[in-house]
């Protein structure tokens, strides 16, 4: 779906960079990467902290007189770092699983998450003209932050006039935000309703699948967002691996015994054909950026160009809307990042006994791999970021081509060197491989969300530049509270294999589920266990997805089939894929009946009054992925609260587990009646009268 919010909105030049701004960031970006990590390996919950950080932004700066649109964007561009660099959690714990720490160490955790996530900020330099501004890509998350941020923020320079434009955006966004978060606190919190639903089918002995729906009022906003194409594809995929893949697997494997169809189904996705995602996932990765190679390519010679302007009469033409961070700058701060990893690498490697050849051999190999493993990672979560959002962007799915990645090269420079031979040798090269990755973890995290940011300050009108500081700022501030959360947790509770006491309870431990998966696979590679098959059919479908893909875009104009979509709707839950699907086909078809429409009603008119409904359709979407955010955020902190204070992790809960069945039809019924709220609110907008 093309949206009318892809141009740039050109403000004049307002402070953007701003002390206040950047302590305020600073404090938000704290309290969420620790509530973010906290949650997500106690709880299993975590929360996108851009959109909550740019409403707070907006009720505190609006006590200054002087704020403005840019400097709240600024704001929310620094503490979205919260909600993306705790990605960590998908793989550091695993060092703990080894056995190889004992806990996390503050300078090693602290450097390996900095200098990770500014490389993921610095990668995403040069992919911004051909991602963001020269790209169809919707960036539903980003639009929906600019939207917010547009009509919250008042601008001094069109005080008096607009206002009934910006009241009636605000309506649009209100009445999203209201009835996602009415959903949500009902469903997350109150647990009156549920959050998903699933029909099992049995087709056989032991062949089983599922018919699954969520009820994530933000997906449904951000499927409305992404488009038809996109939203094709993660159907494709998703029939995939429940149509064909796990019914043919369950039916040709035997479960354990006691165990239910159901979980056995469930089982056999995680384990294997989540795998077949993955491989899907990286061949269509390696596409994408083959065909980004020339616009990249193409946007770094233009930066440099731009960049190099010395006369300042010529300097004025340049729009500061187009402007990066400068070459030397970029340098700089990459020297910096540079010396950062080496000095945690060489902390991480020399603690087991190496020459020291050795060991200054395993710190090149190491940064040599995060690096360049990382711009590979950091093009493919952006362009995924781009297609259906930060939120449902598979990153441990990167995290397990990361850890192949990393697996392999270590494995290969240990035989070389009969590292095997020495006590504890697998231990380490297992742990190193982990460690590498943890920094490829870091970069794709904030590369994921990076480029959203930077769609938003697109459409705002930001200076880049000063974006891409206040990330880097971000992923620093953020790595400070990294260490400390997990060792509290660590101290606290444990990791599975990994009791900080003897007389803990492991029924206690947290599970960690990805960095489990993590650690399973590198394992695997390391003792030649693991099974290639499903990553091997993931890439051959992978192929097939860019053939069919490059046979519609040659023999249609409309129709096509995105091979990353593909590989996530393989990889990721179906609970999370259903809305997207919906909401892209409730796009779809309310814009095709919109046109048709407006053609009849109002002749002449036809693209101004769709253009209204699809705009008004557009700030009612963002306000529900606004509505589940907040509403997220806030039931968080009170979980936090109980936790830490021994009480329930459902405190809000107005019912208990034997009400799962009718939270579930209730849950259904409200989904229901949600969507087509939805699509009368957009059919409400009036045209022109003929």
């Amino acid at each position: 779906m093309n949206s009318p919010l892809k141009t740039a909105v050109n403000y004049p030049q307002l402070p953007e960079l701003t002390v206040r701004g950047m302590l305020l960031g600073m404090l938000i970006t704290i309290i969420f990467t620790a509530s973010n990590v906290y949650l997500g390996l106690k709880v299993g919950l975590t929360f996108s902290s851009s959109i909550p950080a740019a409403v707070i932004s907006m009720a505190i700066l609006r006590m200054f007189k002087d704020s403005n649109v840019l400097e709240n964007n600024m704001v929310q561009t620094q503490a979205s770092a919260a909600g993306t660099l705790s990605a960590i959690i998908f793989i550091l714990p695993g060092l703990l699983m080894l056995g190889y720490w004992q806990g996390f160490p503050f300078w090693e955790t602290l450097l390996l998450c900095a200098c990770g996530g500014s490389l993921g900020v610095l990668f995403t330099i040069p992919l911004r003209r051909a991602m963001v501004v020269n790209s169809d890509l919707p960036y539903p998350e980003g639009l929906a932050a600019a939207e917010i941020l547009k009509v919250g923020s008042e601008s001094h320079t069109e005080a008096a006039q607009g206002q009934q434009k910006k009241a009636t955006g605000m309506k649009d966004i209100v009445g999203g935000a209201a009835l996602s978060g009415i959903f949500s606190l009902c469903a997350n919190g109150f647990h009156v309703l549920s959050s998903e639903f699933s029909y099992w089918i049995s087709l056989g002995k032991t062949s089983t699948t599922q018919l699954p729906i969520g009820f994530s009022m933000a997906l449904l906003g951000a499927g409305y967002l992404i488009g038809i194409a996109s939203g094709i594809a993660i159907l494709v995929g998703m029939i995939l691996a429940w149509g064909i893949f796990v019914p043919y697997l369950t039916g040709i494997m035997t479960p354990d015994q006691g165990v239910t169809a159901a979980k056995f189904a469930s089982s056999i996705w995680a384990h294997k054909v989540r795998f077949i995602g993955a491989g899907c996932i990286g061949i269509a990765a390696i596409w994408t950026l083959i065909c980004l190679a020339k616009p990249v390519v193409d946007g770094i010679r233009m930066s440099i160009q731009s960049l190099r302007v010395n006369d300042t009469a010529e300097k004025r033409i340049l729009h500061h809307t187009d402007l990066d961070m400068t070459p030397k700058s970029i340098g700089l701060v990459f020297l910096a990042i540079i010396i950062g990893l080496a000095i945690t690498f060489y902390s991480f490697v020399s603690a087991f006994p190496l020459s020291a050849g050795l060991i200054a051999l395993y710190v090149i190999v190491g940064i040599l791999v995060a690096v360049l493993m990382g711009f590979f990672v950091a093009a493919a979560c952006g362009y995924m970021a781009g297609l259906i959002g930060t939120s449902a962007s598979p990153i441990s799915g990167i995290g397990i081509l990361g850890i192949i990645v990393s697996s392999l090269v270590v494995l290969g420079l240990s035989t070389s060197f009969g590292v095997f031979d020495m006590a504890g040798g697998s231990q380490f090269a297992t742990a190193l491989a982990i460690f590498i990755t943890s920094v490829i973890v870091s970069i794709a995290a904030i590369s994921n969300d990076n480029l959203q940011d930077l769609k938003t300050g697109y459409v705002v009108g930001a200076t880049p530049w000063k974006q891409q500081v206040a990330l880097i700022i971000g992923s620093v501030i953020g790595a400070f509270a990294i260490a400390p959360v997990l060792n509290l947790l660590y101290q606290a509770y444990g990791f599975t294999g990994a009791l900080p006491r003897a007389t803990m309870d492991p029924g206690q431990a947290l599970a960690a589920p990805q960095a489990t998966l993590m650690t399973t696979i590198a394992q695997g590679i390391f003792s030649s266990t693991l099974d290639w098959n499903y990553i091997l059919f993931g890439i051959g479908i992978g192929i097939v997805a860019i053939i069919v893909d490059q046979l519609l875009k040659r023999n249609t104009k409309a129709l096509m089939l995105p091979p990353l979509a593909v590989g996530m709707g393989i990889y990721l839950p179906p609970t999370l894929e259903v809305p997207l699907v919906i909401g892209s086909l409730i796009g779809f078809f309310v814009n095709r009946s919109l046109r048709a429409r407006a053609a009849r009603r109002s002749p002449g008119h036809e693209t101004e009054d769709v253009d209204a409904c699809t705009h008004r359709g557009v700030l009612f979407a963002s306000g529900m992925i606004v509505g589940e955010s907040i509403i997220g955020v806030i039931i968080a902190f009170i979980i936090v609260v109980s936790v830490t204070s021994g009480g329930s992790e459902n405190p809000l809960a107005l019912v208990g587990k034997d009400f799962a069945g009718t939270a579930e039809i209730l849950g259904l019924i409200a989904f229901i009646a949600a969507i087509v709220i939805f699509i009368r609110y957009i059919f409400a907008t009036k045209f022109k009268p003929e």
